[in-house]
């Protein structure tokens, strides 16, 4: 019986004495600290300083062997284990901002660099190198696009892309046009950061795929498929000011054939602060909670089945500092309070046909309740989306067909909207993207929508790609768009202050004509540097474009189709650099020229800038855990609404940066923690002003004298860049995967 026990032990012992050994490079240069674990297991290492790596103990058999490291491409192997030692290699090359799967352009997944329409791809690596309690905030980062706020008081906002106002960007939550007008700023908040797979952005008119609102551009906020996320997620953080910022989540798989991603995003911000002295609130109070929820099922022949949920309340209020709520809507203490209930449902169904048609819905509801001052804004909107698509790819063709309706309630309680605006759009589209051979691709779109209040409306699309070597790609883009505009969803000046707001006749729907040329490049430098070039060109031309007049009487804001033209145009430029030495760097410029021209005379748009700048520096000491992030942007001058001549503000802002630093150490398992500071350069607006809200001391114009021109009314439109000054902030990350 010993003898039986002792030969049993050694047969064990040997079925248990496996080692996996190996090396990690990039290049063929020794990669540290890569994660190699076999799959399914709790079996793995990290490698060391020269890339080598030691698995043991490891029983014989078939495994799935798995190299990770951000920043480089995840590599899998297969292996056979019946030896006492297995050498396995990884070569990871390193991810760039090139190679990601997108959707946004053709509404297909392709390479990045395959796609005919150039799509700027953001990760979630890099809204953490600046974190932010929502993703218009982060977007602060991004070249050619800027978080614009609208009021001084209640701190709304909306999106710019390369100069162009908040409507005309379209926004996209898992490629459904949920977020427009009356919600920019809500669908992009609550969304917890570790629940986004990536951000993709278009610059240039989409309507040929998307209708109305994609003028100047999208932003399409895809999330992870929930087997894609961590089990359990928390991320956590504070600021000087007193802010409090917190995600959590979980996945959970349900059944042999459903998972579900579960994330709640919770803000608050209670702290009234007024550093430049004027009585009012330099950052709007907030008490905000969303919840997300997203159910994947897996189906028969992998067919796409998914249903997605968002709840969204925020309280928010801003005003002069002894306001609370029992002055609420009443002319004794000024205060602009928001509360804000919406909720949007999101599903996708690929049809159980032998054809690849797909059927994608969403719904949104959304309840303003608002006063600003003693003005109420009530309103109510609500958007029905159906889209069914047919991907037919032929011999040299990929085509793309699709029908869609829109529906859309709005109503409020102004006099411009005296019965409920409610309209169904029906939509055709087809896209053919034709390979006319390895090097040469041409993309032909076209889209009909009949909307009943403005007739027939028909935006064609173009587009050409040339990829004369595997590094470079030429792309030139062409196409048309349209928005139909509701004013008082979209123009905040128009519910606050004091003037009056003038409609002098029927607004037509906008109408642009855009060409876009795009060049991307990939460089490889002797040191194993890998360097990305992403440079664009582009010209857009408006008719019966709708911009407030400031001008023509400073105490009005006239609405109205331009008597001319408008145009927009310029160059932008992105460089990514990878270097070996863990340096990584993102830079971006813009240059552009937004104009107007009525009666012969041109125009500088009011708040646009002429050139921004923006840039995203980390460095990663491998060894002893840290990352140091620095991130910014400058902006040059835009001209500013004044109140007439007699204003003393400044009638354009100066050259204006924000800059950020933070350092994180993730040498803990599963944990992160980071902290540094927010807006080095303690940078506000009032800076070089005597004054930023108009008559802050007397915001219901109780004694205001009409007659005389030096004698301002109250006004917080003047506003191009936030309030908050410098400010430390300190988090907790943690991620079980």
């Amino acid at each position: 019986m010993n003898h039986l026990t002792l030969l049993f032990s050694l047969l064990s012992f040997t079925a248990f004495a496996q080692t996996i050994t190996g090396r990690t490079t990039s290049n063929n240069t020794a990669l540290p600290y890569v994660n190699v674990y076999l799959k399914g297991g709790e079996q793995g290492a990290v490698s060391k300083d020269d890339g080598s790596f030691n698995i043991k103990h490891v029983k014989a058999g078939t495994y799935t062997i798995i190299a990770s490291f951000t920043g480089y491409q995840t590599q899998k192997k297969t292996i056979t284990i019946s030896s006492n030692n297995t050498v396995v290699n990884f070569d990871l090359p390193e991810t760039e901002l090139l190679e990601e799967v997108v959707i946004s352009g053709t509404l297909k997944a392709v390479s990045r660099l395959e796609s005919p329409v150039p799509v700027e791809v953001y990760s979630p690596a890099f809204l953490k190198k600046n974190p932010t309690p929502n993703i218009f905030e982060a977007l602060q980062n991004v070249n050619g696009v800027r978080p614009q706020i609208n009021c001084n008081v209640c701190n709304t906002g909306d999106i710019h892309i390369n100069g162009l106002e908040g409507p005309y960007t379209l926004v996209l939550i898992d490629g459904m046009p949920i977020v427009s007008g009356l919600s920019t700023v809500y669908g992009l908040s609550g969304i917890p950061n570790s629940l986004i797979e990536q951000i993709e952005i278009v610059k240039g008119p989409a309507s040929s795929l998307y209708g109305s609102e994609a003028v100047g551009g999208l932003i399409n906020v895809i999330t992870k498929l929930p087997e894609n996320a961590p089990r359990f997620f928390a991320d956590s953080y504070v600021t000087g000011w007193g802010e409090v910022n917190l995600d959590l989540g979980f996945k959970a798989k349900v059944g042999d054939k459903a998972h579900l991603l579960m994330g709640t995003n919770y803000f608050n911000y209670n702290n009234p602060i007024d550093n430049n002295g004027d009585n009012f609130t330099d950052l709007t109070l907030q008490d905000r909670i969303s919840v997300f929820q997203k159910w994947d099922f897996k189906r028969n022949n992998n067919r796409v089945m998914s249903l997605a949920g968002r709840y969204f309340y925020e309280d928010r209020w801003g005003g002069e500092m002894q306001w609370n709520p029992s002055f609420r809507g009443g002319s004794d203490v000024y205060g602009e309070s928001i509360y804000t209930s919406r909720f949007e449902i999101l599903g996708k169904y690929q049809l159980p046909v032998e054809e690849k048609m797909l059927l994608q819905v969403s719904y949104t509801d959304h309840d303003q309740n608002s006063v600003y001052g003693n003005t109420p804004y009530l309103a109510q909107q609500r958007i029905g989306f159906g889209q069914l698509t047919w991907d037919k790819p032929l011999e040299n063709h990929d085509l793309l067909f699709g029908v869609a309706a829109r529906y859309n309630f709005y109503n409020d309680n102004t006099p411009a909207t005296v019965t409920a605006d409610e309209v169904t759009i029906p939509s055709i589209f087809a896209q053919d993207e034709i390979k006319l051979n390895d090097k040469n691709t041409l993309l032909l779109g076209a889209r009909y929508d009949y909307d009943k209040r403005h007739g027939n409306i028909f935006t064609p699309r173009i587009a050409y790609k040339f990829k004369p070597t595997t590094d470079d790609i030429f792309r030139i883009n062409a196409g048309t768009g349209f928005r139909v505009v509701n004013i008082f969803t979209e123009e905040h000046a128009a519910l606050t202050g004091a003037r009056d707001v003038i409609i002098p006749e029927e607004l037509k729907p906008e109408r642009s004509y855009n060409v876009n040329v795009n060049y991307l490049r990939k460089f490889y430098t002797k040191s194993g540097a890998i360097i990305g070039l992403d440079a664009s060109a582009w010209y857009t031309y408006f008719t019966n474009l709708i911009l407030p007049d400031y001008d023509t009487n400073p105490n009005e804001i006239i609405y109205d189709n331009l008597d001319g033209k408008a145009i927009t145009k310029g160059i932008s430029v992105n460089v990514d650099a990878m270097i070996a030495s863990g340096i990584k760097v993102l830079v971006g410029a813009t240059m552009q020229d937004v104009s107007q021209t009525e009666n012969g005379i041109k125009q500088r748009q009011i708040l646009t800038e002429r050139f921004t700048g923006t840039w995203a520096a980390s460095y990663k000491n491998y060894k002893y855990n840290l990352t140091l992030d620095y991130t910014g942007n400058i902006y040059g001058p835009m001209r500013l609404p004044l109140l007439g001549d007699a204003d003393p503000r400044s009638e354009y802002s100066p050259t204006w940066s924000i800059q950020n630093i933070q350092l994180t150490y993730d040498g803990l398992s599963n944990l992160e923690i980071y902290g540094g500071v927010k807006n080095l350069l303690d940078w506000t607006p009032n800076k070089g002003n005597p004054f930023i809200i108009s008559r802050a001391h007397d915001p219901f114009d109780k004694t205001l004298d009409v007659n005389d021109p030096n004698d301002l009314p109250f006004d917080p439109s003047y506003v191009y860049a936030p309030n908050q000054g410098i400010r430390l902030f300190f988090g907790l990350r943690y991620s079980f995967k």
